[in-house]
């Protein structure tokens, strides 16, 4: 308990929760839809956009948000078209963005920047600018999720009935692409790029085992992922390892928990 007295401990914290709200709001929306490949091309592609912002000199995780903006919208765009296949659309983007982002940040003056923390991330070493990030992109997802939750569970469903019931579906989905990309860059710090895909998707696969109600999913989502994060913080602190893969770790252990606790314990129609 002493740990609560760092400031870095309660940054590290109340980052998990805000991290987990997030996740577990377009996370949700995410595996209804059926998007993790998609998601985890703008994450990669994201990388880009550190590299871009270390080579001009502006904050990465800005020119990292605009650049994954920027990806979302350029594979929703993509995903439309008939002379492109969407899978082909999200490679092309995702090894661009990794091109990039090794090539701008090698060519950055000054000392090499260590990357790690991008890719890898450490909840340890969030600043109260990360803090405000997560908490600006989580009070709006709140916000847009609690006034058109009903049309974003058509769209997820199905995006022709949403069309038939005169929902601006295609809107919403570039909306909502916004969404998921902003909530990747904001979790950067927290897991990194090579993990931040898995705290979108984790959470909700656990939910899924015992519900299928999207607003259940929500909740059970946010409640694991701050579980996963609480116990990924504890042992990377102890165990000095990096903070995203013991996030992660955790996650699966407790998906891995509940799914053989379900098929041991929770019978099963016949």
């Amino acid at each position: 308990m002493d740990l609560l007295h760092y400031t870095f401990f309660q940054h590290a914290l109340l980052g998990g929760l805000l991290a987990s709200m997030a996740c577990g709001i377009i996370g949700t929306y995410i595996v209804t839809r059926r998007l993790v490949f998609i998601s985890g091309g703008i994450t990669h592609a994201s990388f880009g956009g550190i590299g871009l912002g270390l080579y001009l000199g502006i904050s990465p995780i800005f020119s990292a948000a605009l650049f994954s903006v920027l990806s979302a919208f350029g594979v929703e765009w993509l995903s439309k078209r008939s002379d492109m296949r969407e899978d082909s659309a999200i490679a092309v983007l995702w090894t661009l963005g990794m091109a990039l982002g090794i090539m701008f940040s090698f060519l950055s003056p000054g000392f090499a920047t260590d990357l790690s923390s991008y890719l890898f991330g450490n909840i340890l070493t969030i600043t109260q600018s990360d803090l405000t990030l997560l908490g600006v992109i989580t009070s709006a997802l709140i916000i847009f999720f609690a006034r058109y939750l009903k049309p974003i569970i058509h769209i997820a469903f199905d995006r022709d009935f949403a069309r038939s019931q005169g929902i601006p579906v295609l809107w919403m989905e570039y909306l909502l692409m916004m969404f998921i990309a902003l909530t990747i860059v904001a979790c950067l710090r927290i897991v990194g790029i090579v993990l931040a895909i898995s705290l979108l998707t984790i959470p909700q696969m656990t939910a899924n085992l015992f519900t299928y109600n999207f607003k259940k999913i929500i909740g059970l989502s946010i409640l694991i992922g701050f579980i996963g994060c609480l116990g990924g913080l504890f042992l990377s602190y102890y165990w000095q390892v990096p903070s995203g893969a013991s996030i992660i770790f955790v996650s699966i252990l407790i998906y891995a928990g509940c799914k053989i606790g379900k098929l041991l314990f929770i019978k099963q129609p016949s």
